[in-house]
């Protein structure tokens, strides 16, 4: 029996989702999530530079949160929105589709 690729394993932190690794778009596991993170705030998929999420540890219920504020709910390290716009704007000025 032929064996089945499983998806990659995914993290959320703060709404936002990427791989294992920390990363939105990762080679190593073959996971992009631009497209599926794009469509939870509110946009069509564009090709743009994947979001970088800060330095982040797990609170005792597992949930993430920023390293720098202690924070899980925390806008200026996981203003996801407004960092995927700025990215967008970047993308349509590169000449990206």
């Amino acid at each position: 029996m032929a064996e089945v690729a499983s998806p990659p394993a995914t993290i959320e932190i703060n709404e936002a989702l990427f791989c294992s690794h920390f990363k939105e778009i990762c080679e190593e596991c073959s996971y992009d999530g631009r497209e599926e993170n794009d469509s939870f705030f509110g946009f069509d998929f564009i090709d743009r530079d994947p979001i970088e999420p800060p330095a982040t540890t797990q609170n005792k219920d597992g949930v993430y949160q920023c390293k720098k504020h202690g924070s899980a709910g925390c806008t200026q390290c996981f203003g996801w929105k407004k960092q995927i716009t700025r990215l967008r704007t970047a993308a349509k000025k590169a000449g990206k589709k």
